[in-house]
């Protein structure tokens, strides 16, 4: 079957028109209610964060639910593997409403799955233990963090969705990885695709995109400003960060004109002489015909932030990409009714999304993937064939609730 009727067929929701809440009628506002707004009451997910030491000395935290010793699942038990978009977190709203169904008891209407949330480098509370942070273009970390997962449940099946700037690092993981991805479907939201167009757009557009640009760039500099005195290490990074920090409202452009500048090594085939040339090695776009999984990408087309979507996707018939009228950046706020005169605002993504995944992590039949196999490295465990990279459990983490998780300086919501 092809993949586009195995999408029609699976994910009926994908079929009606989506309508955007009445009071949320344009992406500006859909955006603006995802980062303004309370979801401190909805979509409760219980955490229980691993801590994962890197080869290069960085570390990852990777908050898994159910809590095992809360609810026992079986190891073959499909597992959703997310990535939040940037600077974000497993705490982030978005995250939480796809996280929170997904792993519901099936008697309680969810799917019944494991999932895990990647934080990467000091997000969410992880700590920074390296030199290094992350970029939109480094997929290595996920790629380690998949190595921990598959490791731990060897007989689960694993999904990826990523968020914004995580669907970008999953896409680009799963073209890297062609048909030795650990992920056996992925599910992409508000993928950027070009970051050069992004980055440029909103850099130089009306002073409504700039504000866009310049809110993103804030929680960059906020990220980097908490852990600069670990950074400074760093002898390259050490040099761009006066300026990073005295940078007084820096646009991306502005912003990565330094930072990406000085991690041009990192995972990188040559030197990158601009932002420029970052943004277009780093984007998704242009690697879709390489990713050899199935893979659904929804976007909207109001979005305010992404306005290039990769409508041919690369001719591939594995990805299919779903633009909807209206919704924003990870919003996709509708009204539903709750009893004669009341509406509550609701995601509207969710259930197309939860179908896509119940599909692949029950219909989908599937080879079984031609992975590299793990082996020891020291006291780390790698990959055959890649010994940079590997992974080791360390102390700390542990249970929390993530709505109650709050991240002082950040704008949430991207």
């Amino acid at each position: 079957m092809a993949l586009r009727d195995f999408v029609r067929s699976r994910c009926p929701s994908l079929l009606r028109e989506y309508r955007a809440s009445r009071l949320l009628f344009n992406g500006h506002l859909q955006t603006a209610y995802g980062a303004y707004g309370n979801f401190s009451t909805v979509d409760r997910v219980v955490y229980d964060r691993k801590l994962i030491r890197l080869i290069d000395g960085g570390t990852l935290s990777l908050d898994f639910t159910p809590p095992e010793d809360e609810r026992y699942l079986p190891e073959d038990t499909p597992i959703v593997v997310a990535f939040h978009g940037l600077t974000g977190g497993s705490n982030e709203a978005y995250v939480r409403s796809i996280i929170a169904p997904v792993t519901s008891p099936v008697h309680e209407g969810g799917l019944g799955y494991r999932a895990v949330v990647v934080n990467f480098r000091g997000c969410a509370g992880t700590p920074v233990t390296s030199e290094q942070l992350y970029h939109c273009g480094n997929t290595d970390d996920a790629r380690q963090a998949l190595m921990y997962i598959a490791e731990k449940f060897p007989r689960a099946r694993l999904i990826g969705i990523g968020f914004s700037l995580g669907a970008n690092v999953l896409v680009r993981y799963l073209a890297q990885e062609g048909e030795e991805s650990r992920l056996a479907a992925g599910c992409a939201l508000g993928c950027p695709w070009d970051l050069h167009s992004v980055s440029y757009k909103l850099s130089n557009g009306a002073w409504l995109d700039r504000m866009y640009s310049r809110t993103l760039a804030h929680n960059m500099a906020t990220l980097i400003k908490n852990h600069a005195h670990k950074l400074a290490n760093n002898p390259k990074l050490s040099e761009a960060l006066p300026y990073l920090l005295a940078l007084p409202s820096p646009t991306l452009w502005d912003f990565d004109t330094y930072y990406t500048f000085e991690h041009r090594s990192q995972g990188a085939p040559c030197p990158f002489q601009s932002p420029g040339d970052f943004y277009r090695w780093a984007s998704s776009h242009n690697v879709l015909s390489d990713v050899r999984v199935p893979l659904l990408a929804i976007n909207a087309d109001d979005d305010p932030i992404v306005r290039d979507l990769p409508v041919d996707v690369g001719g591939n018939p594995l990805v299919s990409l779903v633009v909807t009228r209206g919704g924003g950046h990870l919003g996709w706020f509708a009204s539903e009714e709750e009893g004669m005169l009341r509406r509550r605002r609701t995601r509207w993504v969710k259930k197309p999304v939860l179908e896509w995944l119940r599909a692949v992590g029950e219909d989908l039949a599937v080879d079984l993937p031609r992975v590299r196999p793990l082996c020891t490295n020291g006291e780390y465990i790698s990959e055959e064939g890649r010994p940079n990279l590997g992974y080791r459990e360390v102390e700390g983490g542990g249970k929390f609730s993530g709505e109650t998780l709050r991240i002082e300086g950040f704008v949430s919501g991207f």
